[in-house]
């Protein structure tokens, strides 16, 4: 019983990590806007998931990789619009 709860626990903070990221994206790309971004603190995050990553890889984690590879790609995603759209879409700014 106490490793189903753990795998339920795990896999709800699996799923936190990887959809927290989706707001934040929603909003850059509707607003094409990502000027309130932190460029630092999204660059540490990536980073840090991508530590997570090979730690996964390192000691045959799946889980720990899996979960954390797919909250990369979300964070990479928002630093890449962040890079975008650091200064606001020029073209959505005349219309």
């Amino acid at each position: 019983m106490s490793d189903w709860i753990a795998t339920a626990f795990g896999t709800a903070a699996a799923l936190c990590s990887i959809t927290s990221f989706a707001p934040q994206m929603i909003k850059i790309w509707k607003e094409r806007d990502a000027s309130s971004v932190s460029l630092r603190t999204y660059a540490l995050t990536v980073t840090c998931f991508i530590l997570w990553v090979v730690y996964g890889v390192l000691t045959e984690a799946w889980p720990v990789t899996i979960a954390n590879a797919c909250a990369l790609l979300m964070a990479a995603g928002v630093l890449g619009m962040k890079w975008r759209f650091r200064d606001g879409d020029p073209e959505a700014a005349g219309r």
